[in-house]
């Protein structure tokens, strides 16, 4: 069974700045993952990760997210712990 493409998942917007139609969900899960998440919020993220959950397991997400470049608030990163009964982890301190 092929998956989706990410073109048909996630808006356009969030990756204004490249082709996302060439987006290849296995080389490309380091832009990916954070820009999925970059525009979610408390009330948006559980549909927002399951997307994510299509294409990538929990340890995947968690470690490009704890890896990552982009601006991923804290709050985001807070509410992917608790998904995934892990520590608290951070992006930026206060």
């Amino acid at each position: 069974m092929n998956k989706p493409s990410i073109s048909s998942i996630f808006p356009k917007f969030l990756f204004w700045d490249m082709d996302y139609q060439q987006l290849d969900a296995e080389k490309d899960q380091d832009l990916i993952i954070p820009r999925a998440l970059y525009m979610t919020n408390q009330s948006s993220f559980d549909k927002d990760i399951s997307k994510l959950e299509n294409f990538y397991s929990s340890d995947q997400i968690i470690t490009v997210l704890k890896a990552t470049k982009e601006r991923i608030s804290n709050e985001v990163c807070e509410l992917v712990s608790k998904r995934y009964s892990i520590p608290v982890f951070h992006r930026f301190s206060l």
